[in-house]
């Protein structure tokens, strides 16, 4: 009887012990895990997954031995996936680096714009109060030079020389009508004559050569600054709309997906075979390594140059001060002037008045605040070169306003300190670009990884370097050839640093950062000579572009964090130097330093 039931018993045991097993490993071959996964990354209609692995799937990519959860389908669609994920990667870290240059751009170029309105302003102001006579025809002509030295540092093609010489030859036939000769009217004629022949005659001496040498200098470094911000922006536009190979494409989804078509979904790539990919795909970006080293650190220069030694701000308020001297040094040499005029455009300085009627005594005046003050210096039309140079003695040192060196603008120090705290920190971007990918994949060094083909320990393959010449060694990624469009951006990239090096020959030579910031505090350091503009008298002239205190707040926001919102800086004139020649006029020049006050302590 025993012996009967027991075969039974026996088969019925190995039954129950097949069927569960084949349960087990039905459940464990299961395909949910890559469908939950699949439809987290949007990478597909769900559809394409099966329930179960596939034991006869043709993959082009994915090939291994053993069942599969993957398609044909998912295949490809894996590589759109890959390409989009890769993609967005880049863009995100490089759309600080460009967010940072673009915000920084427009941050320069309204300081830039703000100085040379004030400049014009400041210009204006001097015509008008002490040149009224000849200030309403002239004034266009300030216009016009102040909108051409817009545009030239804003990197279009002009030149600043002749914008000078527009300026000054068309100034001309005004002085000499207005001032040299009042008692003459219109210039009509004359006036064509008097510009054609204004660089000949020279009446504004050294002047106008002065001020498009010193213009040319330090706009200049700011024109080269807006051009490198412009181009640096291009590179980042490039870097952003990389192609990707099919190469890349196969070795970025064997990296990525190839992993969840033997369901492991949580599995990482192992950090040395991730850069073999990631060098492999970005070989052509890496190229840029050198030349953006390169142009990082032109940007540092120019943006020393531009603002360690103030020579953009000084040069333009010093344009007020130039056009004052040529106008003085026409009216110091009237006769002379006039007879030189008379031969060159064989006129009669005895013209009669047709349209305009000048005062037969005009004058020229010092700004007032009220018209009770001192009367002004009457200037006969041809006076004595001693009286004369007396007379104007004190508009020339009303104007000359020196900076001390404890109390200089801080305005585009302050940008060009936290641009240039930010910059450096990408000056290896293109170098560290594929390490920075790998690290976001979130990839692992020593434990359990994926190799490409399987699970491994450690990745043993020969890790290779950046650029394309080490892609020849590259298990991973074949590089055929460099990407035209980078290699473009490569190419242009090298040109635009060789012209800036042109352009500025002297650009390495600058003074150290921390040797230009020295002095800077609130209250100065308190060593001042008369050769820094500062005067034991207390009427020293110290000129100040301040927007709080020049180290900030920790709390700042980068400009590249939110391009455009800063706010022009407040602008105050505390004074002018005045040297001994002009103590004689002590109650003319309380009244002009007080105008001067109230005027940009209201802008």
């Amino acid at each position: 009887m025993s012996r009967r039931i027991c075969p039974r018993v026996n088969f019925y045991w190995i039954f129950s012990v097949l069927f569960l097993v084949k349960v087990v490993d039905v459940g464990a071959y299961s395909c949910h895990e890559v469908k939950t996964a699949f439809q987290v990354r949007q990478i597909g209609p769900l559809k394409w997954v099966p329930e179960t692995p596939g034991t006869d799937v043709e993959l082009l990519v994915c090939k291994h031995q053993g069942p599969s959860c993957c398609t044909r389908k998912m295949e490809e669609s894996y590589q759109v996936a890959v390409r989009r994920e890769t993609l967005q990667n880049v863009r995100s870290y490089s759309f600080e680096l460009k967010y940072l240059i673009s915000g920084h751009a427009t941050a320069f170029q309204d300081t830039f714009q703000y100085l040379l309105s004030f400049s014009q302003g400041h210009l204006s102001s001097l015509l008008e109060d002490t040149y009224s006579p000849l200030s309403r025809e002239a004034l266009p002509h300030v216009n016009a030079l102040f909108s051409s030295l817009s545009l030239y540092i804003r990197g279009h093609n002009l030149s600043i020389e002749a914008a000078i010489t527009r300026f000054y030859d068309n100034l001309f036939p005004l002085v000499y009508v207005r001032l040299v000769n009042p008692g003459m009217g219109a210039a009509g004629k004359r006036g064509e004559c008097l510009r054609a022949t204004r660089q000949d005659i020279n009446p504004f001496g050294p002047h106008p050569d002065t001020l498009a040498q010193e213009l040319r200098h330090a706009l200049g470094a700011g024109r080269a600054l807006s051009l490198a911000l412009a181009e640096g922006t291009e590179v980042m536009n490039a870097t952003e709309h990389v192609s990707l190979t099919k190469e890349c494409l196969k070795g970025l989804t064997k990296m990525q997906y190839c992993s969840h078509c033997r369901g492991l979904t949580l599995i990482k790539p192992c950090m040395g075979y991730c850069l073999n990919v990631m060098r492999g795909c970005l070989a052509s970006v890496a190229e840029l390594d050198g030349p953006w080293r390169r142009y990082v650190a032109a940007l540092e220069e120019l943006t020393h140059t531009v603002a360690g030694q103030h020579s953009l701000e000084l040069a333009l308020l010093g344009v007020r001060g130039h056009v004052n001297e040529a106008i003085l040094h026409a009216q110091l040499h009237g006769p002379t002037l006039t007879a030189t005029v008379n031969k060159v455009c064989g006129l009669s300085g005895k013209e009669p008045t047709t349209s305009v009627h000048p005062d037969p005594t005009p004058e020229v005046t010092t700004p007032t605040v009220t018209s009770s003050t001192a009367p002004p210096f009457v200037v006969p039309s041809i006076p004595p070169q001693e009286q004369l140079m007396g007379n104007l003695a004190h508009l020339r040192s009303s104007f000359a306003l020196k900076h001390s060196r404890n109390d200089k603008p801080r305005i585009l120090k302050k940008i060009s300190r936290e641009f240039l705290s930010y910059v450096q920190r990408y000056k290896l971007f293109f170098a560290v670009l594929p390490e920075m990918l790998c690290e976001g994949e979130t990839v692992v060094e020593d434990f359990t990884c994926w190799s490409g083909d399987d699970v491994v320990e450690s990745y043993k393959g020969k890790v290779v370097g950046n650029g394309l010449q080490a892609q020849k060694q590259n298990p991973e990624v074949k590089v055929r050839s460099p990407n035209p469009e980078l290699a473009e951006v490569k190419e242009r990239l090298e040109r635009f640093n060789q012209e800036i090096q042109d352009m500025l020959p002297g650009l390495g030579q600058r003074e150290s950062w921390g040797e230009l910031g020295s002095g800077d505090t609130e209250d100065g350091s308190g060593d001042c000579d008369d050769e820094d503009g500062c005067q034991g008298s207390g009427t020293g002239a110290v000129k100040t572009f301040t927007d709080g205190r020049p180290g900030g707040s920790n709390n700042d926001k980068p400009i590249g964090s939110n391009p455009g919102g800063r706010a022009p800086p407040v602008v105050r004139v505390r004074g002018a130097g005045c040297p001994p020649a002009c103590l004689s006029l002590p109650m003319a020049l309380t009244l002009l330093l007080a105008i001067l006050a109230l005027q940009w302590t209201l802008l």
